[in-house]
């Protein structure tokens, strides 16, 4: 048997969100769906991230074991199954013991709103024409890094055992009437981008001080978070593996 990873990339707009469900169209579905029948044989993938209904991929990964050779354009042929709105990037060879949600070590998320009227942002990001502090944002912004429990930005309905997160970077910046949050970690908790966004625009606003941010967070009560935010302002940018594990290079068409 043989691992391989693939890259993917992907609009989340008409999809009830990454992991296979029974009864939704899924993106993970769709991507078992195209390499099945590429190779004739029931392929069940497992992802790295999951995404929620409607959050976009620039960069996602999956695993699959087989003892099949592939295709010698099975890129080319895959996407060629694949709905336009999903894209196989690139496919990797990899350790039979490497594991797409377990090996990797961080992702990174971007939350895209655009404040003016924006046909081609539609699907992309959350129209939000109001004043901010970005000032106000920024700090908000730098205390999420003084933090490490995040239970205030987890939905209730999950199964983790640790609110733990350890938070990499975090920062607002603003463009062409584009303001964007970044913030990257080793994990995320479901919810947690959308959780952060909402509640750091109350305070962008004024509505909450600063010293009810951090009130919030210590509070550990979701209740105090504000998940209003729409999905398709959020994208998953990178999941992040040890240097070294792709030097291998991808495989060829």
């Amino acid at each position: 048997m043989a691992r391989y990873f693939l890259e993917v990339a992907y609009m989340g707009a008409r999809y009830s969100g990454f992991q296979v469900q029974d009864n939704g169209l899924t993106v993970q579905s769709e991507i078992d769906r195209a390499v099945g029948l590429l190779m004739r044989e029931k392929i069940i993938t497992t992802g790295s991230s999951r995404t929620d209904a409607g959050v976009h991929a620039r960069q996602n990964f999956l695993h699959f074991d087989t003892d099949t050779a592939l295709h010698p354009q099975f890129r080319y042929k895959v996407n060629a199954i694949l709905p336009p709105d999903i894209v196989l990037k690139r496919v990797y060879l990899v350790p039979d013991d490497l594991h797409s949600r377990f090996a990797a070590t961080g992702r990174a998320y971007e939350y895209t709103l655009y404040t003016y009227k924006d046909p081609f942002l539609r699907d992309r990001g959350y129209f939000y024409p109001y004043r901010m502090d970005m000032g106000l944002l920024q700090e908000a912004a730098e205390i999420i890094k003084e933090y490490k429990d995040f239970s205030t930005f987890s939905k209730r309905n999950t199964q983790v055992k640790t609110y733990n997160c350890n938070i990499y970077t975090s920062e607002w910046t603003q463009e062409e009437g584009r303001i964007v949050y970044n913030v990257s970690a080793n994990r995320f908790l479901r919810g947690m981008v959308r959780g952060l966004v909402g509640t750091m625009l109350r305070v962008g606003r004024g509505k909450l001080t600063l010293e009810e941010f951090r009130a919030a967070i210590d509070s550990k009560d979701c209740t105090q978070a504000d998940f209003a935010v729409p999905p398709e302002g959020l994208c998953l940018m990178e999941v992040m593996y040890p240097e070294g594990t792709f030097d291998a290079g991808s495989l060829s068409e």
